[in-house]
């Protein structure tokens, strides 16, 4: 007589050892734009700006020319960094202040974590 395998009454649950850490701030606000004077200066081109943050957040650089790609990028690195905010205000940084804000996201990008 072969042994048979005893079903799974239940299955096995996830366990989460390392607790999601808190929210935090931007580490420059948005309008500290000459907290660094080289992406200041290439805030000027705000194009060329993109492009440079596309592949610093790790896409093509050609993308940050697509339309919405921008916020989509500022709302991905806020939520890949756990900084505090929303889509809302990702979308106002960028209809407003849009030099400001793709600095603000080079500047959090360059900095260490």
């Amino acid at each position: 007589m072969a042994c048979q395998p005893c079903p799974v009454a239940t299955q096995p649950t996830a366990v989460d050892r390392y607790p999601p850490s808190p929210f935090r701030d931007w580490k420059t606000a948005l309008f500290d734009c000459c907290a660094d004077k080289h992406i200041c200066a290439c805030g000027v081109v705000p194009c060329f700006l993109a492009c440079k943050v596309g592949v610093q957040y790790g896409e093509c650089c050609c993308v940050p020319l697509l339309p919405g790609a921008l916020l989509a990028m500022r709302t991905g690195l806020r939520e890949q960094l756990r900084i505090q905010g929303c889509v809302f205000g990702d979308w106002v940084a960028f209809c407003f202040c849009c030099p400001c804000a793709l600095c603000q996201m080079a500047r959090e990008l360059k900095s260490p974590c």
